[in-house]
């Protein structure tokens, strides 16, 4: 089987994450228990991954964690943005990949040449709102509709004190300063996210299709999550939207879901990914989800980045197998996903996701 896995010496070491740890302990014993109770496993080897930059403080913790459980094991993972991911583990440029949007057709077919007739599982792993995030000093408790959201990113709202923001804003003084709107620059699964919500919750005040490149000329664009953050920062009177991990200090808006403004929280993420439904048609252990964004249930936020684990359903060794199970094992683990959630601020995966996710994963088999 052509394979065609590249050396992890090709992965461009200054922006990866990486942690190795050495070998210690028996070699004849293949598994203990830690102090926390969890199962030590005996895997080893090296794991390539990339993709994701809103994954990448939970990447780290599951990496740091993974660690303690699997001593003799390194993984490493690279940020390059989910459009980067998909495209290196599609080409087989590394075993695994994390992406904030699922394959698409030529993907799944690229996906599918790559792993071998067994092709390639694909579930969620990390669930993060999106945090509709601005710089405006002394402005707090902004709410936006999706209406006045869409048009402030399609350039059509453009100040401040706009009325349609003084009515939503009663009691808040908006200053008559320009908008200035900041959007990714790179091909982004957050960007994806953040379109399909505004062309499902605003279709009359957003027409542009749904894509991971943004559509709009105009505004400030920065490559990855941190430098959408960097650029919020940098600049009072912008407004952008980034993994909810990274808002940090920033003002982040209440968004209108039915009657009510509902501000971003795991819990709230979490409610509208159990309301999806799997997507129709795709292989055996695809278990990509169409969020219902235009939802008006209380209690739910819909703007929500749902960041899928990908990796190949069959490995050349039984050592890379292992590996990759017991990596993605610990991943949607309920330790985990705890740690993602600290490091990260996401969402737990519900137990019905983990039980589909590890049947996926149950599946990765050695040629």
């Amino acid at each position: 089987m052509n394979r065609k896995l590249l050396r992890l010496a090709g992965l461009p070491v200054a922006v990866m994450l990486a942690l190795t740890v050495a070998a210690c302990g028996d070699d004849d014993d293949s598994s203990t228990d830690s102090a926390d109770g969890t199962e030590t496993t005996s895997v080893s080897g090296d794991l390539a991954g990339a993709g994701s930059s809103a994954q990448g403080s939970a990447m780290e913790a599951w990496i740091a964690g993974f660690a303690e459980v699997a001593p003799d094991a390194s993984v490493t993972y690279d940020p390059i943005g989910s459009g980067g991911g998909r495209e290196q583990f599609t080409s087989g440029g590394v075993q695994f990949a994390g992406s904030d949007a699922y394959l698409d057709d030529e993907e799944i077919a690229a996906a599918e040449e790559t792993c071998g007739p067994n092709g390639f599982i694909e579930f969620p792993g990390y669930i993060s709102p999106i945090a509709v995030a601005y710089n405006l000093p002394g402005v707090e408790g902004l709410k936006l509709t999706p209406s006045v959201m869409a048009r402030i990113f399609d350039g059509k709202i453009t100040m401040w004190n706009d009325p349609a923001l003084v009515e939503l804003n009663d009691g808040i003084d908006l200053p008559s300063t320009n908008i200035t709107p900041v959007h990714r620059s790179d091909e982004s699964g957050t960007t994806e996210n953040f379109v399909d919500y505004l062309s499902k919750a605003a279709p009359a005040d957003w027409p542009h299709e749904v894509s991971g490149d943004w559509p709009v000329q105009g505004g400030e664009a920065a490559a990855q999550t941190q430098g959408v953050a960097a650029a919020l920062r940098g600049g009072e009177g912008t407004i952008g939207y980034l993994d909810a991990s990274q808002a940090g200090d920033l003002g982040v808006a209440a968004v209108q879901v039915g009657d009510e403004f509902v501000e971003y929280s795991p819990e709230a993420a979490a409610a509208v990914v159990d309301a999806a439904e799997v997507v129709p048609g795709r292989s055996e252990y695809s278990f990509a989800v169409d969020l219902p964004r235009d939802t008006t249930e209380a209690g739910v936020y819909p703007v929500v980045l749902v960041s899928y684990q990908l990796a190949c359903a069959n490995y050349d060794s039984q050592e890379q197998a292992d590996l990759v199970k017991a990596f993605l094992g610990y991943v949607i683990s309920e330790e985990g996903q705890q740690a993602a959630a600290e490091n990260a601020g996401s969402a737990p995966i519900s137990d019905e996701l983990r039980g589909r996710a590890q049947g996926a994963i149950d599946a990765i088999t050695a040629s």
